[in-house]
C-alpha cells in the first residue's frame, strides 16, 4: 500500500503530495507555528516540514504501540497520544522522557485522545468501556493534561466518536449513531459545554444525509469545519474506501441552521486520513493522508 501525505489549500484547490512512502503512515496533526506536521507509522511518532522530507523519529521511550489518537499542545511543546496499552500519554515535542495521564479503569478500558482544549488545559477523549449484553460503549469524556479526575460528559448506549473542541470552547463536536436508522450510520452533532452528563437529548444534529460522517475538524479561525465523509451503509471507520472531505460553516463556533455540506477533495481513503485535526494555523490549509494503490 502506498501512503500519501497531502496539502489541501481551501482558497485556490489545490493539493500536494509533500510525502509519500510505501510504508503505512497516518493521521497528520499540523504545530501551532505550523513549522511541522506529526503522523504515526509503525507504533511510533514521526515530524516533518510542511515542505516536505523525510520524517524524523520522535523519541517516545518504551512506548512503542502509538495509534492514529494525537494532538498537539496549544503551545507547541507537548505532544499528547493515545497508546496500545489504552491509556494517554504526553511527551515533549521534541521528544523525551513519557508522562501516563489517564486513570485505571480496568484492563477492559480503552482512551482515544482527540482533542485539547484552547487553553491547554483539558484533553477530551472517547472512553471505550464494555457495555450491556457483552456491547461495548464509547462515550465522551475529559481529564486534566497535568492528569487528575476524569469527567464524563455523555452516556449513551450508541457509538460516538471524534469529539473535539471548538476554538473558543463554547462547544465540542463529534460523530455519533445517536440519530441512526440503520447500523454504523454516524451523523455529525454538537455539545455546547459546559454540560452534566448527557443522555443525548442536548446534542445538537449538524448533518443530515445517508453519506456516513465522521471526525469533525474545526479550522483554527472558527470559521469551517471539515468532516470525513463515507459512502452510505459503511460501518464503523474502516480504511480503504472512496471518501469525500467536506466543509460546513461555521458561525460564532456553531453550525449554521439549513448549512449545506461542500465537497473539497475525494480519494481512496479512511481510517488514518483526518483521525485528528490537521488544520494549518492560516485555516486555509489542513494535511490529510490518502492510500491510492
Amino acid at each position: 500500500m502506498t501512503s500519501e501525505l497531502i496539502i489541501h489549500r481551501l482558497s485556490t484547490g489545490e493539493s500536494t503530495v509533500i510525502h509519500a512512502s510505501e510504508e503505512i503512515f497516518e493521521a497528520p496533526n499540523w504545530s501551532p507555528d505550523g513549522s511541522w506536521l506529526l503522523i504515526n507509522s509503525g507504533g511510533r511518532l514521526y515530524r516533518l516540514p510542511p515542505a516536505g522530507g523525510e520524517p524524523r523519529l520522535i523519541d517516545t521511550g518504551e512506548q512503542d504501540k502509538i495509534n492514529n489518537d494525537h494532538c498537539i499542545s496549544p503551545d507547541g511543546r507537548t505532544i499528547y497520544f493515545s497508546n496500545g496499552d489504552g491509556h494517554l500519554y504526553a511527551v515533549p515535542a521534541e521528544g523525551g522522557d513519557t508522562r501516563r495521564i489517564t486513570n485505571d479503569h480496568g484492563s477492559d478500558f480503552q482512551h482515544y485522545l482527540h482533542g485539547v482544549s484552547p487553553d491547554g488545559t483539558t484533553l477530551a477523549y472517547i472512553g471505550v468501556a464494555p457495555g450491556p449484553g457483552g456491547a461495548r460503549t464509547s462515550n465522551v469524556l475529559t481529564i486534566p493534561a497535568a492528569g487528575g479526575a476524569d469527567t464524563q460528559l455523555t452516556d449513551l448506549s450508541v457509538q460516538n466518536d471524534g469529539c473535539e473542541y471548538t476554538p473558543d470552547g463554547r462547544r465540542m463536536m463529534i460523530n455519533s449513531e445517536l440519530a441512526a436508522e440503520s447500523p454504523g450510520h454516524a451523523q455529525l452533532f454538537e455539545i455546547t459545554l459546559p454540560v452534566r452528563m448527557s443522555d443525548g437529548s442536548d446534542l445538537r444534529q449538524l448533518t443530515f444525509d445517508e453519506r456516513v460522517n465522521w471526525f469533525p475538524h474545526p479550522s483554527p479561525d472558527g470559521a469551517v469545519l471539515l468532516y470525513l465523509s463515507y459512502p452510505p451503509g459503511t460501518q464503523g471507520h474502516p480504511a480503504d474506501k472512496d471518501v469525500i472531505l467536506r466543509t460546513l460553516p461555521l458561525v460564532d463556533g456553531s453550525v449554521p441552521e439549513a448549512a449545506q455540506p461542500v465537497d473539497v477533495v475525494a480519494f481512496r481513503g479512511g481510517q488514518g486520513t483526518i483521525n485528528v485535526n490537521s488544520w494549518a494555523p492560516d485555516s486555509d490549509q489542513f494535511a490529510y493522508v490518502s492510500y491510492p494503490d
